[in-house]
């Protein structure tokens, strides 16, 4: 009886002439296809079988068989075989050998199908290379980037920066809103005079004289703000004190939709005053980026070629 000391040195070889010879259904038609003698063939099934301690294949019968227990390493082989063809794919699947950390400097809340189609094909591609996300405004962003010149950042912007790489991405469009205990909530159209002494809310950059963020450019680009109600860093607390009524304020279209469903918000269009801003991809020069940020600039590039809709 075979002990498992004897088991665990098993020659692979020996196993893979067993498996051939089961396949073929002989040792002959298995010589062949090994590129073996046929008594190289017939000596490795007789070695198996000797450090098995069993008989795997009936000798004498005019008709190729296997033993019960035969049968059984058989399939046992053909498993081991599966698995080293499977060992032999992951070792030609270089996409996990590229490690390091990618971090994107990004703008809070948003909605983009093109940004998301890019988060997941580029760790389809390349598994190993951890994310690093951090949300920003544009201001700190395009700060960061001039200074340390490196970093990759996904920036509202009104216009590219001067000694920077700025790639357009897609158009968000924006509204001024107001709460529903306004009076103008409900109107269809407004006139930008009825606006210009209304109590603002505004991002607490634009009371900071830093004036690069597009919500801040639009505002002033309107003439609005001129009475500011409310300010924060941070997008859902500027759309809660509308909401609550302190005043109005400009908001990207995709975050206040569900508020406008719910009746809390409502969007005051300024005749011939249609609000956007670009969103752009922006980096101090190619030749400054890590590999993996290269990486994810040129997959941008590829889904925008491909699919310019999905901007």
């Amino acid at each position: 009886m075979p002990t498992r000391s004897t088991l665990a040195e098993l020659n692979w070889n020996l196993l893979r002439s067993f498996h051939a010879i089961a396949e073929e259904r002989g040792i002959t038609r298995a010589a062949k296809r090994l590129n073996m003698s046929q008594p190289s063939v017939s000596l490795a099934l007789q070695k198996l079988e000797d450090q098995l301690g069993c008989q795997l294949v009936f000798r004498g019968s005019r008709h190729f068989a296997l033993t019960l227990r035969g049968e059984k390493i058989y399939q046992e082989c053909a498993e081991i075989l599966r698995g080293v063809d499977r060992i032999s794919q992951l070792a030609e699947d270089s996409n996990d050998e590229k490690f390091g950390e990618l971090r994107l400097n990004i703008i809070s809340r948003l909605h983009s199908p093109l940004i998301d189609e890019a988060l997941r094909l580029y760790h389809q591609r390349h598994p190993s290379i951890s994310w690093r996300i951090q949300v920003q405004n544009s201001i700190e962003t395009v700060r960061q980037i001039a200074q340390d010149r490196s970093g990759i950042g996904i920036c509202l912007l009104n216009k590219p920066i001067i000694n920077l790489e700025c790639r357009p991405l897609f158009r968000e469009e924006f509204s001024v809103y107001c709460g529903a205990e306004h009076p103008l909530f409900g109107q269809a159209q407004v006139e930008l005079r009825e606006l210009a002494q209304e109590p603002f809310v505004t991002f607490s950059c634009a009371t900071e004289g830093q004036g690069l963020e597009p919500m801040v450019m639009l505002r002033d680009g309107l003439g609005l703000g001129r009475r500011i109600s409310g300010s924060s860093h941070d997008l859902a607390e500027i759309r809660r004190m509308i909401i609550a009524g302190l005043g109005i304020g400009i908001l990207p279209d995709l975050t206040a939709g569900d508020a406008v469903e719910a009746g809390q918000l409502w969007p005051l269009r300024l005749a011939g005053q249609p609000l956007g801003a670009d969103v752009f991809l922006v980096y101090s020069a190619m030749d400054d980026l890590t590999v993996p940020e290269r990486q994810f600039v040129e997959l941008l590039d590829e889904l925008l070629k491909l699919y310019p809709g999905m901007a």
